[in-house]
Protein backbone atom coordinates (compact mmCIF):
# COMPACT_ATOMS: atom_id res chain seq x y z
CA UNK A 1 0.00 0.00 0.00
CA UNK A 2 1.35 3.33 -0.89
CA UNK A 3 2.12 6.20 1.40
CA UNK A 4 -0.79 8.75 0.48
CA UNK A 5 -3.21 5.48 0.69
CA UNK A 6 -1.82 4.48 3.86
CA UNK A 7 -2.40 8.06 5.15
CA UNK A 8 -6.00 8.09 3.95
CA UNK A 9 -6.87 4.79 4.98
CA UNK A 10 -4.59 3.04 7.42
CA UNK A 11 -6.30 1.97 10.77
CA UNK A 12 -9.67 4.33 9.27
CA UNK A 13 -12.59 2.23 9.02
CA UNK A 14 -16.30 3.51 8.74
CA UNK A 15 -18.14 3.94 12.06
CA UNK A 16 -20.27 0.78 12.26
CA UNK A 17 -23.16 2.40 14.04
CA UNK A 18 -23.91 4.87 11.29
CA UNK A 19 -21.73 4.28 8.04
CA UNK A 20 -19.62 7.70 9.11
CA UNK A 21 -16.72 7.89 6.85
CA UNK A 22 -14.44 10.15 9.59
CA UNK A 23 -14.00 8.72 12.62
CA UNK A 24 -16.00 10.12 15.21
CA UNK A 25 -14.86 12.56 18.15
CA UNK A 26 -15.52 10.25 21.31
CA UNK A 27 -15.73 12.89 23.62
CA UNK A 28 -16.05 10.95 27.23
CA UNK A 29 -14.42 10.28 30.04
CA UNK A 30 -15.23 6.82 30.63
CA UNK A 31 -17.04 3.79 29.70
CA UNK A 32 -19.83 1.87 30.90
CA UNK A 33 -18.83 -1.19 31.81
CA UNK A 34 -21.67 -4.80 31.25
CA UNK A 35 -20.41 -6.09 34.58
CA UNK A 36 -17.19 -6.43 36.42
CA UNK A 37 -14.62 -7.27 34.05
CA UNK A 38 -16.06 -6.68 30.98
CA UNK A 39 -16.00 -4.31 28.82
CA UNK A 40 -16.21 -3.26 24.99
CA UNK A 41 -11.92 -2.67 25.30
CA UNK A 42 -12.59 0.65 26.99
CA UNK A 43 -12.11 1.47 30.59
CA UNK A 44 -10.99 5.25 30.95
CA UNK A 45 -10.30 8.21 28.04
CA UNK A 46 -6.45 8.72 29.71
CA UNK A 47 -5.66 4.94 28.97
CA UNK A 48 -7.43 4.45 25.76
CA UNK A 49 -10.02 6.67 23.38
CA UNK A 50 -11.19 4.70 20.40
CA UNK A 51 -10.41 8.30 18.17
CA UNK A 52 -6.68 8.48 19.95
CA UNK A 53 -6.23 4.81 18.89
CA UNK A 54 -7.10 5.20 14.76
CA UNK A 55 -4.58 8.18 14.99
CA UNK A 56 -1.74 5.94 17.06
CA UNK A 57 -3.11 3.23 14.41
CA UNK A 58 -2.45 5.55 11.15
CA UNK A 59 0.95 6.82 12.67
CA UNK A 60 2.27 3.41 13.10
CA UNK A 61 1.68 2.60 9.43
CA UNK A 62 3.31 5.73 8.16
CA UNK A 63 6.08 5.02 10.27
CA UNK A 64 6.39 1.37 9.93
CA UNK A 65 5.57 0.42 13.35
CA UNK A 66 4.41 -2.05 15.03
CA UNK A 67 2.59 0.34 17.28
CA UNK A 68 2.05 3.86 17.99
CA UNK A 69 1.28 6.16 20.85
CA UNK A 70 -0.16 9.52 20.79
CA UNK A 71 0.34 12.17 23.43
CA UNK A 72 -0.32 15.76 24.29
CA UNK A 73 2.23 17.66 22.83
CA UNK A 74 5.89 16.57 21.22
CA UNK A 75 7.35 17.27 24.52
CA UNK A 76 5.28 14.89 26.40
CA UNK A 77 5.96 12.45 24.25
CA UNK A 78 9.39 13.34 24.89
CA UNK A 79 9.18 13.40 28.19
CA UNK A 80 7.46 10.01 28.48
CA UNK A 81 10.81 8.65 26.05
CA UNK A 82 12.91 9.85 29.20
CA UNK A 83 10.69 8.18 31.38
CA UNK A 84 12.35 4.97 30.44
CA UNK A 85 15.54 6.09 32.13
CA UNK A 86 16.87 5.61 35.69
CA UNK A 87 18.20 7.86 38.11
CA UNK A 88 22.02 7.81 36.91
CA UNK A 89 21.96 6.83 33.41
CA UNK A 90 23.35 9.07 30.62
CA UNK A 91 21.69 10.46 27.16
CA UNK A 92 23.71 11.28 24.02
CA UNK A 93 21.77 13.88 22.09
CA UNK A 94 22.49 15.74 19.01
CA UNK A 95 24.06 19.08 19.58
CA UNK A 96 21.91 21.16 17.55
CA UNK A 97 18.35 19.53 18.60
CA UNK A 98 15.06 21.47 19.46
CA UNK A 99 15.34 24.20 22.42
CA UNK A 100 12.38 22.52 24.08
CA UNK A 101 14.61 19.31 24.25
CA UNK A 102 17.69 20.87 25.73
CA UNK A 103 14.98 22.88 28.47
CA UNK A 104 13.64 19.48 29.62
CA UNK A 105 17.07 17.66 29.96
CA UNK A 106 19.49 20.25 31.17
CA UNK A 107 16.64 22.67 33.31
CA UNK A 108 14.45 19.74 34.25
CA UNK A 109 15.46 15.82 33.92
CA UNK A 110 19.12 16.72 35.35
CA UNK A 111 17.26 17.42 38.74
CA UNK A 112 16.34 14.05 38.53
CA UNK A 113 20.20 12.56 37.88
CA UNK A 114 19.91 11.81 34.48
CA UNK A 115 22.92 13.03 32.47
CA UNK A 116 22.49 14.50 29.10
CA UNK A 117 25.12 14.81 26.70
CA UNK A 118 25.14 17.02 23.55
CA UNK A 119 27.49 16.28 20.61
CA UNK A 120 27.90 16.55 16.81
CA UNK A 121 26.19 13.63 15.66
CA UNK A 122 26.98 14.09 12.24
CA UNK A 123 30.18 12.37 12.66
CA UNK A 124 29.62 8.54 14.31
CA UNK A 125 32.61 8.38 16.15
CA UNK A 126 31.66 11.86 17.98
CA UNK A 127 28.78 9.66 19.50
CA UNK A 128 31.38 7.01 19.75
CA UNK A 129 34.20 8.97 22.12
CA UNK A 130 30.99 9.98 24.06
CA UNK A 131 29.74 6.75 25.69
CA UNK A 132 30.12 6.01 29.42
CA UNK A 133 29.65 3.31 31.53
CA UNK A 134 26.28 4.46 32.03
CA UNK A 135 25.32 5.55 28.75
CA UNK A 136 21.39 4.15 27.83
CA UNK A 137 19.93 6.27 24.92
CA UNK A 138 21.25 8.03 21.98
CA UNK A 139 18.66 10.51 21.22
CA UNK A 140 19.35 12.43 17.82
CA UNK A 141 17.39 14.54 15.10
CA UNK A 142 17.32 14.72 11.45
CA UNK A 143 17.79 16.97 10.00
CA UNK A 144 18.44 19.17 12.77
CA UNK A 145 16.68 22.29 14.27
CA UNK A 146 17.59 24.93 13.49
CA UNK A 147 20.92 24.52 11.40
CA UNK A 148 19.55 21.23 9.33
CA UNK A 149 22.53 18.81 10.45
CA UNK A 150 22.34 15.32 9.03
CA UNK A 151 23.08 11.97 11.15
CA UNK A 152 23.37 8.56 9.45
CA UNK A 153 20.66 6.73 10.76
CA UNK A 154 22.34 3.68 9.93
CA UNK A 155 25.36 4.09 11.82
CA UNK A 156 23.28 5.19 15.27
CA UNK A 157 21.25 2.15 14.80
CA UNK A 158 24.01 -0.05 14.55
CA UNK A 159 25.90 1.41 17.56
CA UNK A 160 23.14 1.08 19.27
CA UNK A 161 22.24 -2.00 19.15
CA UNK A 162 25.88 -2.79 19.77
CA UNK A 163 26.08 -1.42 22.73
CA UNK A 164 22.17 -2.24 23.57
CA UNK A 165 21.00 1.40 24.27
CA UNK A 166 17.57 2.58 23.02
CA UNK A 167 18.06 4.61 19.88
CA UNK A 168 15.35 7.57 19.47
CA UNK A 169 15.08 9.89 16.62
CA UNK A 170 12.88 13.26 16.26
CA UNK A 171 11.52 12.79 13.03
CA UNK A 172 8.99 15.89 13.19
CA UNK A 173 11.45 18.11 10.19
CA UNK A 174 11.35 14.71 8.04
CA UNK A 175 8.14 13.78 8.64
CA UNK A 176 7.28 9.98 7.37
CA UNK A 177 6.41 10.99 3.92
CA UNK A 178 10.71 11.88 3.79
CA UNK A 179 11.96 9.63 5.87
CA UNK A 180 11.17 6.05 8.46
CA UNK A 181 14.11 5.87 11.11
CA UNK A 182 12.55 2.45 11.69
CA UNK A 183 13.33 0.84 8.79
CA UNK A 184 17.16 1.96 9.62
CA UNK A 185 16.66 0.04 12.59
CA UNK A 186 16.39 2.65 14.99
CA UNK A 187 14.02 1.92 18.03
CA UNK A 188 11.74 4.94 18.81
CA UNK A 189 10.65 7.45 16.66
CA UNK A 190 9.03 10.92 17.94
CA UNK A 191 7.20 13.82 16.43
CA UNK A 192 5.39 16.74 17.48
CA UNK A 193 2.77 16.23 15.44
CA UNK A 194 1.62 19.93 15.93
CA UNK A 195 3.84 20.28 13.17
CA UNK A 196 3.98 19.02 9.37
CA UNK A 197 1.41 15.81 10.97
CA UNK A 198 -1.59 17.93 11.75
CA UNK A 199 -0.07 20.70 9.14
CA UNK A 200 -2.69 23.54 9.58
CA UNK A 201 -1.49 25.06 12.99
CA UNK A 202 -4.65 24.43 14.58
CA UNK A 203 -3.47 21.75 17.48
CA UNK A 204 -1.06 20.40 20.25
CA UNK A 205 0.28 16.65 19.92
CA UNK A 206 2.90 14.17 20.09
CA UNK A 207 3.58 10.76 18.62
CA UNK A 208 5.90 7.86 18.79
CA UNK A 209 6.19 4.86 16.83
CA UNK A 210 7.91 1.78 17.71
CA UNK A 211 8.32 -1.93 17.16
CA UNK A 212 9.84 -3.57 20.18
CA UNK A 213 6.69 -4.80 22.35
CA UNK A 214 8.61 -4.52 25.70
CA UNK A 215 9.50 -0.56 24.98
CA UNK A 216 5.56 -0.11 24.01
CA UNK A 217 4.00 -1.91 26.90
CA UNK A 218 6.96 -0.07 29.05
CA UNK A 219 5.74 3.40 27.48
CA UNK A 220 2.27 2.62 27.43
CA UNK A 221 2.31 2.48 31.11
CA UNK A 222 3.93 5.82 31.40
CA UNK A 223 1.77 7.31 29.73
CA UNK A 224 -1.10 6.08 31.62
CA UNK A 225 0.79 7.10 34.94
CA UNK A 226 1.42 10.52 33.57
CA UNK A 227 -1.38 11.37 32.04
CA UNK A 228 0.03 13.19 29.31
CA UNK A 229 -2.28 12.05 26.24
CA UNK A 230 -4.00 13.60 23.30
CA UNK A 231 -7.13 14.99 23.30
CA UNK A 232 -10.48 13.32 21.35
CA UNK A 233 -10.81 16.17 19.21
CA UNK A 234 -6.95 16.91 18.64
CA UNK A 235 -6.67 13.14 17.62
CA UNK A 236 -9.28 13.62 15.01
CA UNK A 237 -8.18 16.87 13.50
CA UNK A 238 -4.42 15.10 13.41
CA UNK A 239 -6.25 12.66 11.91
CA UNK A 240 -8.09 14.96 9.07
CA UNK A 241 -4.44 16.81 8.46
CA UNK A 242 -3.13 13.34 8.12
CA UNK A 243 -4.83 12.78 4.77
CA UNK A 244 -3.12 15.20 2.92
CA UNK A 245 0.41 15.04 4.13
CA UNK A 246 1.82 13.62 1.04
CA UNK A 247 0.79 16.02 -1.20
CA UNK A 248 1.33 19.08 1.40
CA UNK A 249 5.04 17.72 2.08
CA UNK A 250 5.63 17.34 -2.15
CA UNK A 251 4.56 21.34 -2.53
CA UNK A 252 6.86 21.85 0.57
CA UNK A 253 9.46 20.24 -0.91
CA UNK A 254 9.34 21.91 -4.08
CA UNK A 255 8.39 25.57 -2.41
CA UNK A 256 11.66 24.96 0.01
CA UNK A 257 14.19 23.99 -2.71
CA UNK A 258 13.27 27.27 -4.70
CA UNK A 259 13.48 29.35 -2.09
CA UNK A 260 16.62 27.72 -0.42
CA UNK A 261 18.45 28.34 -4.41
CA UNK A 262 17.31 31.90 -4.00
CA UNK A 263 18.66 32.78 -0.60
CA UNK A 264 21.79 31.00 -1.56
CA UNK A 265 22.58 33.44 -4.18
CA UNK A 266 21.71 36.82 -2.42
CA UNK A 267 24.81 38.23 -0.67
CA UNK A 268 23.83 40.06 2.33
CA UNK A 269 22.98 36.08 3.43
CA UNK A 270 26.40 35.13 4.95
CA UNK A 271 25.05 31.45 4.95
CA UNK A 272 22.28 28.90 3.62
CA UNK A 273 20.82 25.66 5.58
CA UNK A 274 19.09 23.71 3.85
CA UNK A 275 19.82 19.38 2.92
CA UNK A 276 19.09 19.60 -0.51
CA UNK A 277 21.78 22.22 -1.47
CA UNK A 278 24.90 20.67 -2.89
CA UNK A 279 26.77 23.04 -0.56
CA UNK A 280 25.23 21.49 2.32
CA UNK A 281 28.22 19.28 4.32
CA UNK A 282 25.97 16.24 4.59
CA UNK A 283 23.81 16.58 1.03
CA UNK A 284 24.72 13.11 -0.10
CA UNK A 285 23.64 11.42 3.33
CA UNK A 286 20.82 13.23 2.85
CA UNK A 287 19.90 12.02 -0.76
CA UNK A 288 20.78 8.01 0.79
CA UNK A 289 18.03 8.59 3.50
CA UNK A 290 15.92 10.48 2.90
CA UNK A 291 12.98 11.35 -0.04
CA UNK A 292 13.06 15.02 -0.51
CA UNK A 293 14.67 17.06 1.82
CA UNK A 294 12.15 18.88 4.02
CA UNK A 295 10.43 22.54 4.15
CA UNK A 296 12.69 23.71 6.66
CA UNK A 297 15.69 26.54 5.84
CA UNK A 298 18.04 28.73 8.03
CA UNK A 299 19.88 31.51 6.99
CA UNK A 300 22.37 33.68 9.00
CA UNK A 301 22.08 37.53 7.94
CA UNK A 302 25.23 38.49 10.33
CA UNK A 303 23.97 40.15 13.06
CA UNK A 304 21.48 41.06 15.51
CA UNK A 305 20.31 44.14 13.92
CA UNK A 306 19.88 43.19 10.55
CA UNK A 307 18.00 39.79 11.85
CA UNK A 308 15.81 42.34 13.46
CA UNK A 309 15.15 44.58 10.55
CA UNK A 310 14.09 41.95 8.41
CA UNK A 311 12.20 39.79 10.22
CA UNK A 312 10.23 43.30 11.53
CA UNK A 313 9.85 44.18 7.48
CA UNK A 314 8.16 40.59 6.14
CA UNK A 315 4.46 40.32 5.24
CA UNK A 316 3.47 37.88 3.94
CA UNK A 317 5.97 35.65 6.09
CA UNK A 318 4.88 35.35 9.40
CA UNK A 319 6.98 36.29 12.71
CA UNK A 320 5.71 33.51 15.05
CA UNK A 321 6.79 30.03 16.52
CA UNK A 322 6.24 26.83 15.62
CA UNK A 323 6.62 25.21 11.78
CA UNK A 324 5.11 22.84 9.76
CA UNK A 325 1.46 24.65 8.83
CA UNK A 326 0.42 25.72 5.47
CA UNK A 327 1.34 28.91 6.10
CA UNK A 328 5.07 30.44 5.72
CA UNK A 329 6.37 31.01 9.33
CA UNK A 330 9.18 32.81 10.31
CA UNK A 331 11.30 32.93 13.35
CA UNK A 332 14.59 33.59 15.31
CA UNK A 333 16.08 30.77 17.21
CA UNK A 334 18.28 32.07 19.31
CA UNK A 335 15.57 34.23 21.18
CA UNK A 336 12.72 31.90 20.43
CA UNK A 337 13.10 28.48 20.22
CA UNK A 338 16.39 28.34 21.60
CA UNK A 339 15.85 31.13 24.04
CA UNK A 340 16.74 28.51 26.72
CA UNK A 341 20.16 27.55 25.63
CA UNK A 342 22.96 29.38 26.88
CA UNK A 343 24.90 32.03 24.55
CA UNK A 344 28.22 30.52 24.28
CA UNK A 345 26.46 26.76 23.66
CA UNK A 346 24.33 28.66 20.88
CA UNK A 347 27.54 30.28 19.26
CA UNK A 348 28.91 26.30 19.68
CA UNK A 349 26.28 24.82 17.37
CA UNK A 350 25.89 27.34 14.78
CA UNK A 351 23.09 29.25 16.54
CA UNK A 352 23.93 32.81 16.08
CA UNK A 353 22.14 35.95 16.85
CA UNK A 354 22.12 36.74 13.06
CA UNK A 355 20.12 33.12 12.34
CA UNK A 356 16.72 33.44 10.91
CA UNK A 357 14.65 30.03 10.56
CA UNK A 358 11.63 29.85 8.02
CA UNK A 359 9.00 27.78 7.56
CA UNK A 360 8.33 27.57 4.14
CA UNK A 361 4.44 27.08 3.78
CA UNK A 362 2.58 26.19 0.39
CA UNK A 363 1.85 29.79 -0.68
CA UNK A 364 2.16 30.12 -4.52
CA UNK A 365 6.70 30.07 -4.09
CA UNK A 366 6.91 33.66 -6.19
CA UNK A 367 4.97 35.34 -3.62
CA UNK A 368 6.89 34.01 -0.51
CA UNK A 369 10.48 34.97 -2.43
CA UNK A 370 8.99 38.65 -3.09
CA UNK A 371 8.49 38.95 0.19
CA UNK A 372 11.83 38.00 1.43
CA UNK A 373 13.45 39.94 -1.57
CA UNK A 374 11.85 43.33 -0.12
CA UNK A 375 11.86 42.05 3.61
CA UNK A 376 15.86 41.35 2.23
CA UNK A 377 16.09 45.14 0.71
CA UNK A 378 15.49 46.74 4.23
CA UNK A 379 18.53 45.02 6.04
Amino acid sequence: MGFSTKAIHAGIEPDPSTGSIMTPIHLTSTYVQEELGKNKGYEYSRVSNPTRAVLEKNIAALENGAAGLAFASGMAAETAIFHLLASGDHVILSRNVYGGTYRLGKLVLNNFQLDFEFVDTTDIDNVKNAIKPNTKMVFIETPTNPTMEITDLSAVARLCKQNKFISVVDNTFATPYAQNPLDFGIDIVVHSATKYINGHSDMLGGLVVLNDSALTERLRFIQKSTGGVMSPFDAWQCLRGIKTLAVRMDRHHTNAMEVALWLSKQRRIKKVNYPGLITHPQHRLAQKQMRGFGGMISFDLGSLDRAKTFLKSVRLCALAESLGGVETLISHPATMTHASVPPEDRKAIGVTDGLVRISVGIEDVVDIIDDLKQALAKV
